[in-house]
């Protein structure tokens, strides 16, 4: 497993290998005792979540789940091409606002993994892209929230389309205006 640091403190790119022959490939896209070994420890997982995206450009989010059940995600592309995204929300962080993004594909097998108290969205880059994710609490609709898509400053990979959204995500909160739920604990 390719374990990479991102420039904020918990994000992470982790690569699986795969082993392919003439019929195709094998990986093992989740495996906790590679990962401790390799010294990561995630949370315990407790809910998968698979959505496909038929438009190009299509944004889905920035989300977040609030304390209590704060979410964790550790997120890759089924099929297809997407820009995924996290943005560090934890008043009194460092890095505040900042943000990171990586392609994930079905080709490259990469995940993010998005500890809580991030911001988490992506943009498909082909049509019908298939996102794949597990989360370490389960969905809470009252813990439910959303930072507008371009109120952070990302840069999103198909500039100058209008992007695919829903209702909910065109009338979150800009960053600005967002009284995070999260804290930073050093």
């Amino acid at each position: 497993m390719e374990i990479l640091k991102t420039a904020l403190e918990g994000v992470l790119i982790l690569t699986p290998p795969r082993f392919g022959d003439n019929r195709g490939f094998f990986s093992e896209s989740w495996n906790k005792k590679r990962l401790e070994d390799a010294g990561v420890y995630l949370p315990e997982f407790v809910q998968d979540n698979h959505s496909l995206s038929a438009q190009v450009g299509t944004v889905r989010g920035l989300h977040f789940q609030s304390p209590p059940h704060a979410q964790g995600k550790l997120v890759r592309c089924g099929r297809g091409r997407l820009f995924d995204v996290a943005v560090d929300i934890r008043k009194g962080s460092p890095t505040y606002g900042q943000w990171v993004g990586e392609e994930l594909s079905f080709e490259n097998g990469r995940q993010l993994w998005i500890p809580a108290g991030f911001l988490h969205g992506f943009m498909t880059l082909t049509p019908d892209t298939e996102i794949v994710y597990k989360c370490t609490d389960h969905y809470a609709p009252d813990c439910d929230g959303a930072v507008r898509w371009d109120s952070c400053g990302i840069t999103w990979p198909l500039e100058g389309i209008t992007p695919v959204l829903s209702g909910k995500d065109e009338a979150a909160p800009l960053l600005a205006d967002f009284d995070s739920p999260f804290g930073f604990e050093g």
